[in-house]
């Protein structure tokens, strides 16, 4: 469990700048929360076909 989560927060901070919109486009907080909760959904996915 902790190597999964370890992983998961490590893409995480490696993709965020990737996923950056431009300033004042008034979308950064919306982004932000829906690719951290589509990255929690897949986290947990992962965990819970790989646990025993």
């Amino acid at each position: 469990m902790s190597r999964i989560i370890t992983l998961s927060t490590s893409l995480i901070l490696a993709a965020a700048p990737a996923m950056a919109n431009a300033p004042g486009g008034g979308y950064e907080g919306i982004t932000g929360m829906f690719y951290g909760t589509i990255a929690i959904i897949l986290a947990y996915g992962a965990y819970d076909i790989y646990k025993t």
